[in-house]
């Protein structure tokens, strides 16, 4: 039986409310792109989740399948409109499959770090070539790690600071490991810390991953408008492609 793991039913029924917080026209620049590149309207998302993403793009005529590894996630992505009968997987995004080959595999929110290590990482892109058509694309979206700001010797950073919510990372530049401690404070007083387990990987390394499975690198952007991606950066957006079929030539 697969567990939710870190996703079970506690966090699944607050993740939209805490996470779904993007910037103003942010998801709907994402699914505009997103549905761009499905260039013949099929999708498949690697950790769909609540579907937040999902979703918006089958409102607009995309059909998507997905993968994920928690049960939790997906019973809430269920009870949405349009959720009831998307085809679902259940089982992890480095090796579970789907019976179909789509234009668009994605992969966005930093959801790669999920995978912890790199043999598993390497997987899931060879399972992202396994799922697309000759000719199409792998989209990731992910930070840079934001090792820069580290002093050195440094492990720990923050990355929250609010009244209602605090939040660091510690790294481990060895194993290119990290954990992300949250400390909520509910409004009925009661304290909640969750701890989650990642991984890192440089750009360049995921060119890599990609190169191994047979993707070759098309597009990075530093964010969903298409700005350029530079050494300042702190996220991307990687795009690979997987070439289209070449007849074999045949010998006289």
């Amino acid at each position: 039986m697969i567990s939710d793991g870190f996703f079970d039913a506690r966090v699944a029924a607050s993740y939209d409310r805490l996470h779904g917080q993007d910037a103003p026209g942010a998801l709907s620049e994402m699914v505009d792109q997103l549905e761009a590149l499905a260039t013949d309207r099929t999708a498949l998302e690697f950790a769909i989740g609540t579907g937040r993403v999902a979703l918006p793009l089958v409102a607009r005529g995309v059909e998507v399948a997905g993968i994920d590894y928690s049960g939790s996630m997906i019973k809430q992505l269920r009870a949405k409109d349009g959720g009831k009968d998307m085809a679902i997987t259940i089982g992890d995004m480095a090796s579970a499959t789907v019976n179909a080959q789509f234009s668009l595999v994605f992969l966005v929110y930093n959801s790669i770090d999920n995978l912890t290590t790199q043999a598993l990482q390497s997987a899931c892109f060879r399972n992202a070539a396994r799922h697309l058509k000759p000719g199409g694309r792998f989209l990731i979206e992910t930070l840079v790690p934001p090792l820069q700001r580290l002093p050195f010797g440094e492990t720990k950073l923050a990355f929250a600071a609010e009244d209602d919510h605090w939040g660091i990372d510690v790294f481990d530049t060895v194993s290119q490991q990290y954990t992300s401690t949250h400390v909520r404070f509910e409004k009925d007083g009661e304290v909640e810390r969750l701890s989650i387990p990642f991984r890192y990987a440089w750009p360049a390394e995921l060119d890599l991953m990609a190169q191994m499975a047979g993707l070759a690198l098309e597009a990075r952007w530093a964010d969903w408008s298409q700005a350029p991606f530079t050494n300042t950066s702190t996220s991307h957006i990687s795009i690979w492609h997987k070439p289209e079929e070449q007849e074999e030539t045949k010998r006289p």
